[in-house]
């Protein structure tokens, strides 16, 4: 591992485009390979590289918002009505977070993989929207929305929202994982839309886009007020995980997914395992862990920095 500080950002911007692109390819986003690879292959501390995927996070969304956020596809009303709880939820997994022990919270992270990668295997295809019954709750909510993105006319053939109570509940637990463990929690959100609320996938898809930054932006500020976000960790990685994501949503239409997700579910698997090692042994390395408990603000650093203390004894 190189020591200039000029090359160690530089790798960590390549690997961050990689990140990006590959979870836009298979769909699963790239804060769920940015934590890992800052984790275990650049050695970052657990709680850093968490603040750093939820500023990449914020970009990413905020790209793909911009450039299919107008689309009919994209439900805004059943994404806003959603985000109140997973808004909630981020905020209270991200005040957990800070008081939880960082060896945990790298075996949460992995058990987070391990669902992550099983929710995606068992997922089916759409159902037939003419078979679905009017959900009385959604239908008060109007959040029935358009199969095709092109007729907004009355008349036009529409999907029914099932079981709104289901996905808040699920929602509520997605914002959890989001501020808890850094990550934008797509799959959960997949899971409320499209498995709860039998809403098609493709809606799924476009609306959770622009609702990952919106719980994302929720959960940063306690980051930021705990010295959590690091720039010189989070600037690289904003920098090579936006135009990730940009070209893997360009290279999906070329590249055959099926094969690729498939990999990687399994290099997801492989990842989670070690995950789940590293945090059990640093959680019985007593020395190690009390150093990475907490995590000192910028201003705190700068105090120690300047402080007589810090300076050589006079000879």
């Amino acid at each position: 591992m190189p020591t200039d500080p000029i090359e160690i950002d530089l790798l960590i911007l390549l690997g961050s485009l990689a990140a990006g692109c590959l979870g836009a390819l298979v769909g699963l986003g790239g804060g769920i390979v940015l934590v890992p690879m800052l984790t275990l292959v650049f050695g970052v501390e657990v709680k850093i590289a968490m603040g750093a995927s939820l500023v990449a996070v914020i970009g990413t969304s905020t790209g793909a918002a911009a450039l299919r956020g107008s689309s009919r596809l994209s439900n805004h009303r059943v994404g806003i009505a959603l985000e109140l709880a997973a808004t909630l939820g981020a905020i209270a997994g991200a005040a957990a977070m800070t008081l939880i022990h960082p060896a945990l919270l790298l075996v949460c992270f992995g058990g987070a993989l391990l669902l992550t990668a099983a929710l995606s295997v068992g997922r089916k295809g759409d159902p037939d929207p003419s078979t679905l019954p009017l959900d009385a709750l959604a239908q008060r909510l109007e959040l029935d929305g358009p199969l095709d993105s092109s007729s907004g006319e009355p008349g036009a053939a529409v999907y029914h929202v099932q079981n709104p109570t289901g996905g808040f509940v699920t929602m509520l637990f997605a914002g959890i994982l989001s501020g808890l463990l850094g990550i934008g929690s797509g799959v959960l959100k997949m899971l409320a839309m499209d498995t709860f609320m039998k809403i098609p996938f493709r809606v799924s898809t476009t609306t959770s886009n622009f609702m990952v930054g919106i719980t994302a932006a929720a959960s940063v500020g306690i980051y930021w007020n705990h010295g959590i976000i690091d720039p010189k960790v989070a600037g690289p990685a904003l920098l090579g995980i936006v135009p990730g994501a940009l070209l893997g949503s360009w290279l999906v239409t070329f590249v055959p997914i099926g094969p690729l997700r498939k990999l990687f579910l399994v290099v997801l698997v492989a990842i989670a395992l070690q995950m789940l090692v590293k945090g059990v042994r640093e959680y019985e390395t007593p020395d190690k862990a009390s150093d990475s408990t907490s995590v000192a603000s910028p201003a705190e650093h700068d105090a120690i920095e300047r402080s007589p203390s810090s300076e050589a004894a006079p000879r």
